[in-house]
């Protein structure tokens, strides 16, 4: 009986550390709620040198910080479940090869793209490339966006050019990520300080 309830106290807690915060507009709250995340972001950070406000408006966009998001499947004849439009999945909606991709480069097999630490890594270690390749800066979270959306090679091409829809998605990126930018000024040296909300 004791295993038992072990057992169902570990579910209790795994699906809590996996729910979304509970209020995605305000950086300050998302990280008060979910205390390792503000860690996982500040080391891919100082890793990368992508900031965490670019990291997370990113996320925001591509999931919502739901950690286990795929694209919508269509169905044949309302019965019948086809394939779905994209491999993206995880709060980054990374697809399987550029997921492989980065695991390689970075000599990180164990990744997961429904770990929040791995998924902040790979965003700063996409954008590390993005601005290696393409001279988007780091700080630049619009051109970053259209980069990790369509592609190296389709930035490089110009394929946003074609898609008034995503150019209008990336500039609510990056005005998300200038919000998140001012949020953090406030509550950055109160995380910095080890915040809590235990009180040993």
């Amino acid at each position: 009986m004791a295993k038992f309830f072990i057992a169902l106290l570990v579910l209790l807690l795994s699906a809590c550390a996996t729910t979304p915060p509970k209020n995605h507009s305000d950086l300050c709250a998302i990280f008060y709620e979910k205390e390792d995340w503000y860690a996982d972001a500040l080391t891919a950070q100082k890793k990368w040198g992508t900031p965490i406000a670019v990291q997370m408006a990113i996320i925001h966009q591509e999931s919502r910080y739901e950690s286990n998001v795929r694209p919508p499947r269509d169905w044949f004849l309302g019965l019948i479940p086809l394939a779905r439009s994209s491999s993206a999945y995880g709060y980054g909606q990374a697809q399987d090869s550029t997921w492989d991709w980065y695991k390689k480069s970075t000599d990180n097999s164990g990744a997961d793209r429904d770990d929040f630490a791995d998924v902040v890594d790979f965003i700063g270690w996409y954008t590390n490339v993005s601005q290696r390749k393409l001279g988007i800066s780091k700080w630049d979270a619009e051109k970053q966006y259209l980069a990790y959306h369509e592609g190296h090679g389709g930035y490089s091409r110009g394929t946003y050019l074609a898609k008034p829809w995503l150019r209008k998605v990336a500039k609510k990126v990056a005005n998300q990520a200038a919000r998140y930018t001012r949020q953090l000024k406030t509550c950055e040296s109160q995380l910095d300080s080890g915040w809590s909300i235990w009180p040993f």
